[in-house]
């Protein structure tokens, strides 16, 4: 009798997004202070990463491994309370720049000690060692834009 994969732990995806769901509730519990959600600090600090050159919104969708519209749904909350600032392009004016606010920049400084409270506490209950051994992994993982097509590719059925 085949029992599920899942129930078996066999599903990589499965496992990734019990640990996912795990690690946000770490990081939203830390950093919950200062009134961000894990999902904004990553953004808020990937916006103020490219302060010199405001990304746009197609520009955190690739950074961030997202689709455009979850940006926009993460976005608006940000820029509601005076966070970011969305402004069109001088020459493309479909294409809008995301640029933090100095209330931005504010909140996420005073973030930050909350998320590397997280940081340390994830490190200290599965050491340093593993914590950055499962982040060259994952970040191996999302870097590779091609992997889903060669994927979908290998496993379409024949002519």
């Amino acid at each position: 009798m085949n029992s599920p994969l899942v129930e078996r732990n066999q599903c990589n995806c499965a496992a990734l997004r019990k640990a996912t769901r795990r690690l946000s509730q770490l990081y939203d519990s830390a950093l919950a202070p200062s009134g961000l959600k894990s999902t904004q600090f990553a953004m808020l600090e990937e916006i103020n990463r490219r302060a010199s050159e405001p990304p746009t919104m197609r520009d955190l969708a690739d950074a961030l491994v997202m689709d455009q519209s979850t940006i926009g749904q993460n976005l608006r909350p940000l820029e509601r309370e005076g966070m970011v600032s969305l402004e069109q392009n001088a020459i493309d004016r479909r294409r809008r720049h995301v640029k933090l606010t100095k209330k931005g920049r504010s909140r996420i400084a005073a973030a930050r000690p909350l998320w590397h409270d997280a940081q340390a506490r994830f490190e200290d209950r599965f050491g340093k060692q593993q914590a950055a051994e499962l982040r060259a992994v994952l970040l191996s993982i999302a870097r590779e834009p091609a992997f889903i097509g060669e994927v979908a590719e290998a496993l379409s059925p024949g002519p």
